[in-house]
């Protein structure tokens, strides 16, 4: 009885000893962990990213066309001004004593003119009386000659008078202008962004018109974004495109400011150079080449501000709601002109699956047919190379 009882114990611990071994080499072979993501759906965008500066859309940059100093600078940068208003004043002695030197000597001509004029009557008289002499024979001919010749040096000095007093009405026209100048008014609304000059300053506006404030129109801006020449032929007018700024970007929720794209400037904004001197040798791009691409955005709550940096997206595909699934999921099929993903089947292994598939981003996939919603796609694996299995659960 105890020998059968021994017996009996004796097959248990063998059956579980064989057991134990049975779970320590399943526990102990090499196996594989897979990472999955679900297909789900999602809006994908193939976009092109790019970085622009804020410029307002209108603004005018207000000069001195006369010299002289500054005696009145009636706006300072944020100043809100209307079109005509008064902005600044210069000295305008010089050209108020030029402006009475031009009026002097018109009214001279003019006198002069008058006194021609008198003198012309009386070669006329003359001329008249020698002409009714010659009819009576109570003349010589030289005598009637002489006054023709007078009556028509008389007219033609009144005629050159009268161009000298159109020069100088012109001269003094022009003084005119210029003693306006003295005085700069607002060519058009906005704010003044930028003063270059102060009060008291002398300006030489001699050779090129100085720069005293620049005015613009904030309630509209427009980015100018530099695209590198591997991306703008991707950019066409009327693409959509949103940007955010720099200073938005700390925040939980960043303000996006959409538009569409106006134009793409055909020059490149950062130039080739050639490399070396030799006249055909090869240039070589020292310089990364970036085209200028230019959208509009209003402002009308002031939230933008000149010289500000835009992170820019374009986008040029979208496909909303579409199924997506993470493009390192992606591979080529045997023969090398389709993709397949895996997809982990009900005995969790993975299958390989044939997938039609339609806008890129930069991490997602939109997939068009071969896939359902929620099916669990492999993105990566993991094998060991064996080891207690537990340990590494």
């Amino acid at each position: 009885m105890w020998v059968g009882g021994l017996r009996r114990w004796t097959v248990v611990a063998l059956a579980a000893a064989s057991g134990i071994v049975g779970v320590l080499w399943w526990a102990s072979r090499p196996y594989t962990a897979y990472q999955t993501e679900a297909v789900a759906r999602g809006d994908v965008e193939a976009t092109v990213t790019a970085i622009g500066t804020l410029q307002p859309r209108r603004y005018v940059d207000v000069g001195a066309q006369v010299s002289g100093q500054i005696t009145r600078l009636l706006v300072a940068p944020g100043t809100t001004v209307e079109k005509g208003a008064l902005l600044v004043e210069i000295d305008p002695s010089v050209q108020r004593a030029t402006v009475d030197a031009g009026r002097a000597s018109l009214a001279g001509l003019r006198a002069q003119l008058a006194e021609q004029q008198a003198q012309h009557r009386l070669a006329q008289q003359q001329w008249e009386r020698q002409q009714q002499m010659a009819r009576e024979g109570a003349t010589r001919e030289e005598d009637v000659q002489s006054a023709q010749a007078q009556l028509a040096g008389a007219a033609a000095r009144i005629e050159h008078l009268k161009a000298q007093i159109e020069q100088t009405q012109a001269t003094l026209k022009a003084d005119e202008a210029r003693l306006g100048y003295t005085r700069i008014y607002a060519p058009m609304a906005g704010t003044v962004v930028t003063v270059e000059a102060r009060e008291g300053q002398t300006l030489n506006a001699t050779y090129q018109t100085p720069n005293i404030l620049r005015i613009a129109d904030l309630t509209a801006m427009t980015v100018w974004t530099d695209v590198s020449e591997a991306d703008v032929r991707r950019v066409k007018p009327g693409m959509p495109v949103y940007f955010t700024t720099l200073g938005s970007a700390g925040q939980d929720k960043p303000r996006r400011w959409s538009s569409e794209v106006r134009q793409v400037l055909p020059a490149p904004s950062a130039s080739v150079a050639p490399a070396g001197n030799a006249a055909n040798a090869p240039a070589a791009a020292t310089k990364a080449v970036a085209y200028t691409v230019l959208f509009d955005v209003d402002n009308l709550d002031a939230e933008l501000m000149p010289q500000m940096t835009a992170q820019v997206v374009f986008v040029a595909e979208r496909a909303p709601q579409a199924l997506t699934v993470p493009l390192v999921a992606l591979q080529p099929d045997a023969k090398g002109d389709g993709q397949v993903v895996r997809v982990l089947n009900a005995r969790g292994q993975p299958e390989s699956r044939a997938v039609q598939t339609g806008v890129r981003s930069r991490h997602q996939v939109a997939v068009l047919q071969g896939l359902e919603e929620g099916e669990q796609v492999v993105t990566g694996e993991t094998t060991s190379a064996g080891g207690l299995r537990w340990l590494q659960w």
